[in-house]
C-alpha cells in the first residue's frame, strides 16, 4: 500500500517537553501536599490529560480534583511555553520537508490548548491538515486511539499512514494502530527495548526525517 499521510507526535519530536511537564507537575505535586516519586513522570509519558490528572490525583495525592489539576498544569506550561518554546533543532524544516509531500497530522497527549499555542508559536499550524489530542479520544497512549482518528480526519487507512514517535508508549501506540512507525529516540528520555522494537526504523534526528527516508522504510 503507497503511502498516504505522515503523523507526528508532538512532546519529544517537535518539542523537547518533557522536562518542562515534569517540573510542572512535580511543583503541583509539592505544592499542594502530594507525594513525588522519581518514576512519576515516566509514568505519566503519553497519559491524556484525562488520564495523568487522575493519577496525579489517585497516585501522587493532589489535593485538587482531576480537572482542576489539568487546568492549572496546562496554565503553567503554556505560560512557560509563551516566554521560551523549547523547540527540538530542525523541528520546522523537518515538517516543511514532509508536508511538501504528503499530507500531515499532529497525534499529540498533550492538551488541545497545548498543541494550539505551539503550532501558533512555530508558524507551523498551517503545515496540519488535522490535530488530535488524546483528550479527544477514549483512551491515551500506548492505546491506538489518538493514531486512529488521526488518520480518520485525515481520510486514509491506518496502513497508509507512518508514524513519528519518540517514547515507549507513543512507538506502541502507533505500531498498534497499524502504522509505519519512524522513530527519533529522546536523549533525555529514551525509549524501552519493547518501544523500539516496535519501529520500522530509528533515525538520529529530525535532520534524518526527509520523505525520501519516509518512502524507504515504508516501501
Amino acid at each position: 500500500m503507497a503511502l498516504a499521510a505522515v503523523i507526528f507526535d508532538l512532546d519529544g519530536v517537535l518539542v523537547d517537553s518533557e522536562q518542562v511537564w515534569g517540573t510542572v507537575r512535580e511543583e503541583l505535586t509539592r505544592e499542594l501536599g502530594g507525594r513525588w516519586h522519581p518514576g512519576a513522570l515516566r509514568a505519566m509519558m503519553g497519559m491524556s490529560s484525562l488520564e495523568w490528572s487522575r493519577y496525579m490525583h489517585d497516585e501522587l495525592g493532589v489535593r485538587l480534583p482531576p480537572a482542576e489539576i489539568s487546568r492549572e498544569v496546562v496554565r503553567r506550561v503554556g505560560e512557560h511555553y509563551s516566554r521560551h518554546l523549547p523547540l527540538i533543532d530542525g523541528a520546522v524544516d523537518a515538517v516543511q520537508r514532509v508536508a511538501a509531500r504528503w499530507p500531515l497530522a499532529l497525534a499529540s497527549s498533550a492538551n488541545r490548548e497545548i498543541i494550539d499555542t505551539v503550532l501558533e508559536l512555530t508558524g507551523l499550524k498551517g503545515s496540519f491538515a488535522a490535530t488530535v489530542s488524546s483528550e479527544e479520544v477514549p483512551r491515551g497512549k500506548p492505546a491506538p486511539d489518538v493514531y486512529l482518528e488521526a488518520a480518520r480526519r485525515l481520510g486514509v487507512d491506518p496502513a497508509a499512514a507512518a508514524a513519528v514517535e519518540d517514547s515507549t508508549n507513543g512507538l506502541l501506540s502507533a505500531k498498534a494502530a497499524g502504522m509505519t512507525v519512524v522513530a527519533i529516540p529522546n536523549r533525555e528520555f529514551p525509549p524501552a527495548p519493547e518501544g523500539l522494537a516496535a519501529a520500522d526504523v530509528v533515525i538520529d534526528s529530525l535532520h534524518d526525517l526527509t520523505p525520501e527516508a519516509v518512502e524507504l522504510v515504508a516501501a
